[in-house]
Order: structure tokens, then C-alpha cells, then sequence
């Protein structure tokens, strides 16, 4: 496949997204993967937030945070996967500066939302499990609207710090980025300048924005931990663990897949690793959340039967 070339050419208000274009016959499989697990993601993540919110009896704070987790996940994978299917089905690689600009923004502040909001249903499972009779005083109603928009409001400004500096990088006509969406590495690799600065400071945002979250999730479980050891009764250890076990699965995921990609300077780290890493990071852990939820929980599994016998 031939792609344009424009490097010695203006950028004329748009980037070329070349992606996978070094492989076309990888294209067309990547097309018929990423559709089924887009679609799978979509569903699955809406069927979570109509029972968390259609089921009286899943009106509390955690499925309330779940409610919010999965509709983070779909405006995420949304922000970028729309352009993959489009940029795999034909030769057109291209996407406008404007469009590339709302992708990063997009991208940027819903990945620092989840870092903060992961965060937030950690702390929500210590006091449940830690302080269990306090649990209905301390996470109240209020709190947890405080607590959601808390994680929105840092994502947000993440994405107002990060994106510009990013964006107004001079590029002096290199409009071709070595991967599928507007990601901030890729970006910074085809600036004209040297950008060790502007690394170094998304590397100490980075850490920042994903390290503080990580430190106050593997406090909370700590914590959590040593209450499961003292309760004596092997089905409360049991239920405990099964509590938690869904949201440390997820937090892997997450955190696994984020940490090894940012979490290094920009132009040491392999330019295909990062770009299937991506893919799973956008596409794969969105869908997998809810299958998570859903076979590790009971009572979503109940909320779904009750649900579908009142149909």
C-alpha cells in the first residue's frame, strides 16, 4: 500500500495515521478483530449501566463507581476506534489537525479519569471490607457524586496541561504519525525541535497522573489484606475476595499495559510494541472490564435474571 508523501509538504490542517499500513495484509484481519471486539465493547459496558441502573438492589456506591467506569470505558474506545475501522477499510490514512487535536484531548483526560477513578472504587472496597459498620456514613450519596467529579476534574486538566504543549510542537511539514490514533509519544517523535524537555515533563506528569493513583490503590489493599487475614469465617474470607477480586483484575490491566507505555522515554520504547499495546489498551481492557464484572459478581448475575424474567 502506498501512503502520500508528505513530509516535504505543509501539513495542510491534517496528519496521515499510518498505523498499520507497513502490513496490509494484517489490515484486513485487524478490521474484522477490531469490529467484533468494538461491538463487544459497546454491549457489554452498556449492559452494565442499564442494570446497575435499572436494578433497585445495585443502587449503592460501588456500582454506582462501576456505572461511571463504564461509560469511561466506552467514550474512551469511541474516541479512537471509530478512526482505526475507518483508516483500516480503505487507502485514506488521513485525519484533520482538529480532528487529531480532540483524539489526544480525548485520549489524555479519559486515561487520567480512569487512573483517578480506580483509585476512588479502591477506597470505596477498603471501607466496605476495613470498616464495614461506618461503611453507609462515610460513602455517602454526596461523597461519591465529590469523589467521581474529582477523578473527571483531574483527567480533564491532564488533558488541558498535556495536549497543547503536545499539539503546538513545530513539525515544519512531517504530517506522517507512526501510529493508528493521535497519541502523545507519536506525536513527540515527529517534532522538528528537541523535545527533551517536553519528555521530560510529560514523564513527571506521567508519573504523577498513574504512579500517585497506583500508590493509594496498593495502600488501600494492603489494608484490605490484613482485615481478610483476621476474619475468621472461610465464607467471609471468601466473600471478601470475591468483592475485591474483580477490581484488582481490572486495576492489572489497566495499570500493566499504561505503566509500560509511559512510564519510559519517548524514543527508547519499540514503535510496534506500542502500537498493539495501545490497541489492547483502547480496545481489549474495555471490553474485557464488564466480562470481569459480570462473571466475577453475583449479584450482576442475579440483576441480569431478574431482569430478563420481568421481560
Amino acid at each position: 500500500m502506498t501512503i502520500p508523501d508528505m513530509t516535504n509538504k505543509t501539513c495542510q490542517g491534517q496528519f496521515i495515521l499510518l498505523g498499520f499500513s507497513d502490513r496490509p495484509g494484517l489490515e484486513h484481519v485487524l478490521f474484522v478483530f477490531v469490529l467484533i471486539f468494538y461491538l463487544a465493547t459497546l454491549a457489554g459496558n452498556v449492559i452494565i449501566i442499564l442494570v446497575s441502573c435499572l436494578d433497585p438492589f445495585l443502587h449503592t456506591p460501588m456500582y454506582f463507581f462501576l456505572t461511571n467506569l463504564s461509560f469511561l470505558d466506552l467514550c474512551f474506545t469511541t474516541s479512537s476506534i471509530p478512526q482505526l475501522l475507518f483508516n483500516l477499510s480503505g487507502l485514506d490514512k488521513t485525519i484533520s489537525y482538529v480532528g487529531c487535536a480532540i483524539q489526544l484531548f480525548m485520549f489524555l483526560g479519559l486515561g487520567g479519569t480512569e487512573c483517578i477513578l480506580l483509585a476512588v472504587m479502591a477506597f470505596d472496597r477498603f471501607t466496605a471490607i476495613c470498616k464495614p459498620l461506618r461503611y453507609s456514613v462515610i460513602i455517602h450519596p454526596q461523597l461519591c457524586w465529590k469523589l467521581v467529579s474529582v477523578a473527571w476534574g483531574i483527567g480533564l486538566l491532564n488533558s488541558l496541561v498535556m495536549s497543547p504543549v503536545t499539539m503546538k510542537l513545530p513539525r515544519c511539514g512531517r504530517c506522517q504519525v507512526k501510529h493508528f490514533l493521535c497519541e502523545m509519544p507519536a506525536l513527540i517523535k515527529i517534532a522538528w525541535v528537541d523535545t527533551v524537555a517536553v519528555e521530560s515533563t510529560v514523564f513527571v506528569l506521567s508519573v504523577t497522573i498513574v504512579l500517585a493513583p497506583l500508590s493509594l490503590i496498593l495502600i488501600s489493599y494492603t489494608h484490605v489484606a490484613l482485615a481478610v487475614m483476621r476474619i475468621k469465617s472461610a465464607v467471609g474470607r471468601r466473600k471478601a475476595v470475591n468483592t475485591c477480586g474483580s477490581h484488582l483484575t481490572v486495576v492489572a490491566l489497566f495499570y500493566g499495559n499504561i505503566i509500560y507505555m509511559y512510564m519510559q522515554p519517548g524514543r527508547n520504547s519499540s514503535q510496534d510494541q506500542g502500537k498493539f499495546l495501545t490497541l489492547f489498551y483502547n480496545l481489549v481492557t474495555p471490553m474485557l472490564n464488564p466480562v470481569i464484572y459480570t462473571l466475577r459478581n453475583k449479584d450482576v448475575k442475579d440483576s441480569l435474571k431478574r431482569l430478563v424474567s420481568r421481560q
